[in-house]
């Protein structure tokens, strides 16, 4: 066999559970496809109920000559029902999982997942996001008055500091006023969801150190200029997202100067203190950034819990958030024998469901992050771990010596088989729904730039298309659209360059990784499988991977080659009776034979069919 498609499949879409969440004690019916070529005696379904597994036998739906379907009843006994498939075969048995067909045994880890909780809103599985850096974004004017005495002023074309003195405080002046007047270009991109990087003044360029939760920077025009941006935002039937810090305060915050200076207070519950020095307990150990804990009685009402929270507040009017994205999520209530992540995520999620029902709540967490994703908290999460690392891996420039995401290692790089296994592996901890819906990133604000791993416009194009068709949400920084560079989170946090934007091109912005930018995200709008379809890998090379993503209705088969990789031969039947291939991005050819569509192996390059 040339190809995966041979192998049975199940995922989490439509094709094979349906739409919609289930309620506790619902019976779901799960469908499993077997190719025909198959030697299954019988196809069981294995779920955990209350810890204790469960066979249930499933009954043949339907079946071609290509094909045949079986059907079993789930009930959705827990608030996570796990299951996985159980193929009878001559000669032993094989289990099939989110990591594909296996001959051995394999733990619960990786098993399929129902859950009752709900989903991101409906708007995510049409949404692509565009981060934004506010001092770095654009500038509608000077700041009124002196700068603080933390400021080290930047031209707006210089250089970002990327390690030492001065990197947290080099200060460009970029505000919210100079983005509201820059929503042309994300609209002309085609984005639809702005996501800032924190707004709350601080002692730092990146504003992680918030001195208050109850304004926006003056530096960064203050509460109006949030409402306005707000207005202007959803005047355009786009959304906005905040960032907050639920980990910690800066040192400098209202909170901590009044727990240091009576340790009677209220406010001295809200952080853990040490005997060592400086006497209370920070992230990572950075004095600057406190942590917060959240045993105080009163924190979870001032910070996440109710509308007048800090969560609450920002967003009701006239301010209207859409949603947060919350820094270090995975940290947020855990200290020693302390873990209150899971009960701070799902107070979170509640008080935002009260206010806005339909707001989304992100979470960055760099590595594995799938026991949280199950737990009823966070909507999704920053997908490093399924997505960026294994696509820097194998896209990474031969030549590069960067470092990989904080690891004492340079990027290495890798094979397809290894990129697909990692993608795979993570993906298959969490429910498809939170699948559908992580933010799938090609670099970030705490990232070396996209451009600057892989080296050339070419390779930049192949990890958009992965971008753009992947299951998930596509999350793109800023400026990324244009190849900017940058060799680490804080040199890249580059200003936008809008001289050569403004001008279609130029020394610093790369008006054709623009184009590429644009083309693919208008691909992806047009395309219903391509934003809410299952996902099926059809080739996995060292050079080469294809995949499907189908719905009820549509099926899309995506190719993306890093090289020149010998073609394969897919089965006929995927393309719709009487229909012809329809090329949606890419170009390239796919031979229609009798018995079998030949997908070419010139490569490299992007190639995105519409089959059905």
């Amino acid at each position: 066999m040339s190809h995966l498609l041979g192998l049975p499949h199940h995922d989490g879409s439509e094709v094979y559970v349906g739409r919609g969440t289930p309620s506790l004690g619902q019976v779901v019916p799960v469908r499993i496809r077997v190719p025909a070529a198959g030697a299954e005696r019988a196809v069981w379904v294995r779920t955990v109920r209350d810890g204790e597994p469960r066979l249930v036998e499933a009954r043949m739906a339907r079946s071609d000559e290509h094909e045949r379907w079986y059907v079993a009843d789930v009930p959705v006994h827990n608030p996570v029902t796990s299951y996985r498939v159980l193929l009878d075969e001559p000669g032993g048995y094989r289990w099939l999982n989110g990591r594909g067909v296996h001959d051995r045994d394999v733990p619960d880890a990786a098993d399929f997942r129902l859950t009752v909780h709900d989903p991101a809103p409906a708007w995510m599985d049409t949404s692509v996001v565009y981060q934004v850096f506010p001092d770095r974004f654009a500038r509608a004017g000077s700041p009124d008055g002196p700068l603080p005495d933390w400021a080290l002023p930047a031209r707006w074309d210089d250089e970002p500091i990327g390690g030492g003195p001065g990197t947290a405080t080099q200060f460009f002046g970029g505000d919210l006023p100079g983005i509201e007047a820059r929503l042309d270009h994300l609209e002309r991109l085609g984005v639809d969801t702005l996501y800032l990087t924190p707004v709350f003044p601080g002692r730092s360029n990146h504003r992680y150190d918030a001195s208050t939760f109850d304004h926006v920077d003056p530096l960064l025009g203050g509460d109006e200029a949030l409402a306005s941006l707000s207005r202007a935002v959803h005047r355009r039937g786009m959304r906005i997202l905040g960032d907050l810090t639920t980990n910690h305060t800066g040192a400098g915050h209202e909170w901590f100067a009044r727990a240091q200076g009576d340790r009677a207070s209220e406010e001295a519950e809200f952080y853990y203190w040490s005997e060592d020095d400086p006497g209370y307990v920070s992230w990572l150990e950075h004095a600057s950034l406190p942590k917060l804990n959240y045993n105080a009685p009163s924190l979870a009402a001032r910070m996440v819990q109710g509308p007048d929270s800090v969560i609450g507040r920002w967003l009701g009017a006239p301010y209207s958030l859409d949603g947060w994205r919350i820094d270090v999520a995975n940290m947020t209530g855990r200290y020693a024998d302390d873990d209150l992540t899971h009960l701070v995520a799902r107070t979170i999620r509640a008080t935002m469901r009260d206010i806005n029902p339909d707001a989304v709540l992100v979470a960055e967490h760099f590595h594995d992050a799938g026991l949280d994703l199950a737990a009823g908290g966070w909507h999704a999460n920053m997908n490093y771990s399924a997505f960026t690392r294994p696509v820097w891996t194998w896209l990474v420039d031969p030549g590069s010596a960067l470092g990989f995401l904080g690891m004492p290692v340079p990027i290495p790089r890798r094979d397809g088989e290894s990129m697909v296994a990692t993608m795979r592996d993570f993906d298959s901890t969490v429910p498809w729904n939170v699948t559908t819906h992580q933010w799938n990133m090609l670099g970030s604000h705490d990232t070396a730039r996209l451009r600057t791993v892989v080296g050339t416009r070419e390779r930049v194009e192949l990890a958009a298309g992965l971008l753009f068709t992947y299951p998930g949400t596509p999350a793109m920084f800023a400026g990324d659209e244009g190849g900017l560079t940058g060799t680490n989170g804080e040199h890249s946090r580059v200003a936008m360059p809008w001289r050569d934007i403004d001008a279609g091109g130029g020394p610093r912005w790369d008006a054709g990784t623009f184009d590429i930018y644009r083309s693919l995200i208008a691909v992806r709008r047009g395309s219903r499988a391509l934003r809410e379809g299952g996902m099926r890998w059809a080739v996995v090379r060292p050079d080469a991977v294809a995949y499907l993503r189908e719905t009820l209705d549509e099926r899309v088969l995506v190719v993306v080659a890093r090289g020149p990789w010998e073609g394969v031969d897919l089965p006929r039947h995927l393309l719709a009776p009487g229909a012809l291939p329809e090329n949606l991005y890419g170009g390239g050819d796919l031979e229609v034979g009798t018995d079998a569509l030949r997908v070419g192996g010139d490569g490299p390059g992007v190639q995105v069919w519409r089959l059905a």
